[in-house]
């Protein structure tokens, strides 16, 4: 164990970045990831608990690319805070995950697409208010327009009486590639800043790539880093730990996933076998969307319990509108689409299409701008994790 630099310098975050010769390019927030770590490096009581440890000890000083990688490698599970000698109210005021998530939530911003729509996440929660009441007012003057009113005669479910299918499709594949666009973009500067050595042509990186790739996916699909430090789970409100925040995040990862796999369904259904909505209860395209709502509602649920009970020291207080402004977006459109399913067959369904159709419009304009994209960075990160460990440690320090 080396020993601990003097309390007096890591609690100026200005001394820090003269310390590692990047005075005047690290933010306030950057250079404070910085300093904790270099403290961090120096203990390293807390080697085996996430990746973001193991990533550490293999660098002696961190820049900007590295603060933000580290940033989006960490999950926030708070395990490294509870076990901290050095927390708050020590002087040394090591908090990693606060640190990390104040430099996190500005790495999205660095690299959104379009440049100046990173500014959105400033104000994430109203983002999403706009964007919802923009949608609703755009699909029930629509839904009006198109059906002279917004009770009507029973239509037997058929969607398309209130909005043509060719409509849907144009509006909602623009909106839905512009934020795969938008997201691509972002994770691809991403990608460039924090790794330059690993996009080369190297063999050790070239006999990297795809067994890192595959265990990136699995680190996904199990939320892995959502055990904690122990496999036990997460901290939030106290030092407890808990796995109910990996558990309402899977239902959440999943239940997008099987809603989305339910409109590939149906869209094969209607393009290559001819076979048009409205569909069956029993059919694929509604059971898929029904199981994958039911993950949308009790995995925000969830969250939103945690995030109002989690202990402010675990993350930035700044970004509660974003993180809540989310969470409570998937929960409207799973529960809208329930909602819509019961009353399809009634007078009341222009109505109740037009609320649902709002909300997922409002969930796709806003994905590239708000807390969706902390999944799509934190997989890049994992991604390369899991190449870096794989090739020499040149620096002859720390890692595995």
């Amino acid at each position: 164990m080396r020993p601990l630099a003097d309390p007096a310098a890591p609690s100026d975050p200005a001394a820090c970045q003269g310390g590692i010769g990047l005075a005047g390019i690290l933010s306030a927030d950057e250079a404070e990831v910085a300093r904790v770590l270099q403290i961090c490096n120096a203990c390293r009581y807390c080697e085996g608990f996430c990746a973001v440890f193991p990533a550490m000890t293999r660098r002696l000083a961190f820049d900007q690319a590295d603060t933000h990688y580290l940033a989006n490698l960490c999950h926030n599970c708070g395990a490294c805070l509870h076990a901290c000698q050095y927390a708050p109210p020590h002087e040394f005021a090591v908090n990693v995950p606060q640190a990390m998530a104040k430099v996190r939530v500005r790495t999205y911003k660095d690299y959104a697409w379009p440049s100046a729509f990173g500014r959105l996440y400033d104000r994430a929660g109203l983002t999403v208010a706009l964007a919802l009441a923009g949608g609703l007012a755009l699909f029930l003057i629509l839904a009006v327009a198109i059906t002279g009113s917004l009770r009507h005669a029973p239509l037997a479910g058929n969607f398309y009486a209130v909005f043509p299918h060719n409509l849907l499709a144009v509006l909602f594949s623009a909106a839905f590639f512009y934020a795969v666009l938008a997201l691509g973009i972002g994770v691809t500067r991403f990608w460039r800043q924090v790794s330059p050595a690993l996009g080369g042509d190297t063999a050790e990186a070239a006999r990297a790539r795809m067994p890192a790739a595959a265990e990136a996916v699995s680190d996904v699909a199990r939320m892995r880093y959502l055990g904690g430090g122990h496999g036990e789970g997460c901290n939030e409100e106290s030092d407890r730990f808990t796995l109910w925040r990996r558990r309402f995040h899977q239902s959440t990862l999943y239940g997008f996933l099987l809603c989305f796999a339910a409109t590939c369904v149906a869209s094969l259904y209607h393009y290559a076998l001819g076979l048009h909505a409205p569909y069956g209860l029993f059919s694929a395209p509604v059971v898929l969307g029904s199981l994958g709502g039911i993950g949308l509602i009790m995995g925000p649920i969830g969250l939103l319990w945690l995030n109002l009970r989690r202990d402010p020291q675990h993350g930035d207080p700044a970004q509660h509108s974003m993180d809540r402004g989310f969470i409570a977006l998937l929960l409207l459109v799973s529960a809208t689409g329930f909602a819509l399913l019961a009353l399809r067959d009634t007078q009341w369904m222009a109505l109740w299409l037009a609320i649902h159709l709002a909300t997922v419009l409002a969930l796709f304009l806003t994905l590239p701008y708000g807390k969706f994209a902390h999944g799509i960075f934190r997989a890049a990160a994992l991604l390369k994790f899991n190449i870096e460990r794989r090739m020499p440690n040149r620096l002859g320090v720390g890692g595995e």
